[in-house]
Formats: C-alpha cells, sequence, structure tokens
C-alpha cells in the first residue's frame, strides 16, 4: 500500500510562516483561492487524488511540538512569541482543500481564512510530487548516489566562492531524499551552503531557516490597494511588521520593471537586497546594480539571491558576471532536492482569487518577468498590464 505523510508543521518554506504571521495582523479577514497549476502537463495514475487525500487528511494530526516552538523563538525573535502561541495551537483543517481527478488530469483548490490557509501550497506539492512518483514506482537512484550528485555540486560551488541555499521542498523526490541532500550539503559546503528554507531541516540542523516572503504578498495587495501601488503598500505593510528584519525583497510579481520604479530610496536603503525569480537574470543584475547607482547606493552593499531554476552552468555564468559588482547568493531548488535519474515535476500552486475584508471574490495576476509565468485569467492579465502600462 502506497503512504506518504508528512512528521513535522514545520516541513514547509519559512516565507510562509513570517507572510502568515504578517497576514494575521494585518488582514486577518482576508479569504482567499488556490489552485494547482500543472505546468508539466504530467499525467496522474489511477486513484492518485485518493491517495492525496488519504495524506492531506493526515495533516490534521500535525502539531508544533515544545522544540519546535524553543527552535523558532531563538532563532527568530522577529517572530512575536504571539504568534508562536497561535501556532502551537494551529490544526490544519482539510476540508480548505479540494481534489478532484479526471482521467488522468488531476485538480486541487484551497480556500478559506488566508492566514489559515496560507500554510497548504508546499507541503501538498510535496505530497503530489512525492506521490507521484511513489505511485508509478518509479525509482530513484540509491542513497549513497544522490550523496555522490550532491557533493560533486557543493564542491564545485565551493570552488566558485559562491553561498547556496536550499530551496527545493515543493518538487522533491521525498522528504528523505531532501533530508539526504541536506546532510551532505551541511557536510560538504564549508563556507558556501549557507542554510535551508524547510524550517524542519534547517531545525535539525541547528541553522537559520531562509525565506521572506513570496507572490502571494504582492497580489493580495494588488487586490486590496491595486495594482499600482501593490508593490510599494506590500513593502511599507513588510517594513511594519519586521521592522528591517527579513529584508530581500521579491520582485517579479508584476514585472521586475514596475518594481524599481516604486523601489525608492527608502525601499532601497533598508532592504539589504532583491530576489530575482523570473527572467534573464544578467539583465536583471544589470538593471539592479543601475538602480542602486542612480539611487546613489553602493551596490557592493547589496545582494541579489538568484532562485530561478538553477543550475551549475547557470550559477557560474551569473556568479562571473556579478563578482565584484554586487553581493550574491543561489537558492537552489529541484536541482538538489530532485536529482535522482528521473525528470522532475514542473508545477505550482498559486493564489487565484481573493476576497478583502469589505469586498467580494476578485481574480488576482501575476506577471513574471517570462511571459510563460503569468498568471490570472486572460481579462485580468489584460487589465494588470494596461493598468501598469505593460506591453502584452
Amino acid at each position: 500500500m502506497i503512504s506518504v505523510q508528512l512528521y513535522s508543521i514545520l516541513d514547509n518554506d519559512f516565507y510562509k510562516f513570517t507572510m502568515q504571521h504578517a497576514v494575521i495582523k494585518l488582514f486577518p479577514k482576508a479569504e482567499v483561492r488556490y489552485a494547482f497549476i500543472n505546468r508539466g502537463k504530467h499525467q496522474f495514475p489511477p486513484h492518485f487524488a485518493d491517495l492525496l487525500r488519504e495524506a492531506v487528511d493526515a495533516m490534521i494530526y500535525l502539531k508544533l511540538t515544545v522544540a519546535e516552538k524553543k527552535f523558532l523563538a531563538d532563532n527568530c525573535p522577529y517572530l512575536d512569541p504571539t504568534y508562536l502561541d497561535f501556532l502551537q495551537g494551529y490544526q490544519y483543517d482539510p476540508s480548505e482543500v479540494t481534489i478532484e481527478q479526471e482521467g488522468s488530469e488531476l485538480k486541487v483548490t484551497i480556500e478559506g481564512y488566508w492566514y489559515r490557509t496560507i500554510l497548504w501550497e508546499v507541503p501538498v506539492m510535496a505530497l503530489i510530487s512525492e506521490l507521484f512518483y511513489a505511485s508509478q514506482n518509479l525509482i530513484r537512484v540509491d542513497d549513497d548516489e544522490v550523496k555522490s550528485i550532491t557533493k560533486s555540486k557543493i564542491e564545485s560551488y565551493n570552488s566558485m566562492g559562491v553561498v547556496i541555499l536550499e530551496f527545493g521542498t515543493r518538487r522533491r523526490y521525498s522528504f528523505e531524499v531532501q533530508k539526504l541532500v541536506n546532510e551532505t550539503l551541511d557536510t560538504f559546503g564549508a563556507n558556501t551552503f549557507l542554510g535551508t528554507s524547510n524550517v524542519y531541516l534547517a531545525m535539525l540542523q541547528n541553522r537559520k531557516p531562509s525565506g521572506t516572503h513570496a507572490h502571494e504578498w504582492f497580489m493580495y495587495h494588488a487586490s486590496e490597494y491595486g495594482f499600482k501601488v501593490a508593490n510599494a503598500i506590500s513593502l511599507e505593510n513588510w517594513t511594519k511588521i519586521y521592522q528591517g528584519d527579513l529584508g530581500i525583497a521579491l520582485t517579479d510579481t508584476y514585472t521586475s520593471e514596475v518594481f524599481f520604479e516604486q523601489f525608492n530610496k527608502k525601499f532601497s536603503k533598508l532592504f539589504d537586497g532583491v530576489r530575482q525569480d523570473s527572467g534573464d537574470p544578467i539583465e536583471f543584475a544589470k538593471n539592479t546594480i543601475e538602480h542602486y547607482q542612480k539611487m546613489g547606493i553602493d551596490p557592493k552593499s547589496k545582494i541579489i539571491v538568484f532562485s530561478d531554476s538553477l543550475n551549475l552552468e547557470k550559477v557560474k555564468v551569473i556568479a562571473e558576471f556579478c563578482r565584484g559588482k554586487i553581493k550574491m547568493s543561489f537558492g537552489i531548488g529541484t536541482n538538489f532536492s530532485n536529482d535522482v535519474g528521473l525528470p522532475a515535476m514542473n508545477m505550482v500552486i498559486k493564489l487565484t482569487d481573493t476576497k478583502t475584508e469589505n469586498g467580494r471574490w476578485e481574480g488576482v495576476v501575476k506577471l513574471s518577468d517570462e511571459k510563460n509565468k503569468h498568471t490570472g485569467t486572460p481579462k485580468m492579465i489584460t487589465l494588470a498590464q494596461e493598468v501598469l502600462g505593460i506591453e502584452s
């Protein structure tokens, strides 16, 4: 019998908790919907939805332990004690997740209060990925080979003199593989491996978890306040909650060009740097450096976190360009957690609709620096492009 389960409520990306903390404070009555997007057109085997339903239902038993709460309190002082108390009492509600299957097509939607449903996205994707391989008996390379592949990569990164983060929870082959990868990175990473976005694995390594916010933070603000001011108010609210901590700003929710128009001198000085998640990384680096120079800020005092489908070859090219111009780090996901001799999945779960505290359900939009990564209805995408002056 196929069975996949999570072992900790912290088996999730850190920015889900940092955003949840902020949402509880600022938007406690907001409601949202998320949907699974099968970018890779993967064909799911019969009864896959039943397996996923079983795994999701089992998440109701996950609870923050005393040791986990202490880890967060010791390593994340910007998370209020009241939030940690809330998280200790938090319980997943599987009724918020709808799972359906027609033939080989899988449909997953999530709906409820934003402060509650925000934690579902990453673990549900991890379960989909792990069950996809397990349900078809797709066998990976053995543990020694996983270690060897990972060791070879981190030694190459060591020789480049770059900083590496592990961001692979969403599309991992399995928790066991991701844990093995992180143990190998920890052993052979020297000063190169800085840690992981997975909070549970960070705790096992006794490292601080990595992450700030995601596209949904900006997408909700656009629905609440409008596309034109979404970036600015998102950043203002982030600083209101974190007072300068967690200072990496995500740029490409409504294209990086629009973002930098609103990334004024105050934000440019206050935030430690920016994250690049789509488009041409070299062009992005050039534009970021030019932006800081225009603001009278030394680019070498700031950092870019690159996180878009990275591998050794891409990192080498980016590092060669950025070295001596601006600080850099690299968040590597699937290339670490699912490089096991099988094709990795290509899928996301994205925010699709919001219901603001005094409004009605409205579709939301993400306008990536790559057009094929846009999300939202064609009508809403066109509207956002018109409002923001972006060519379609």
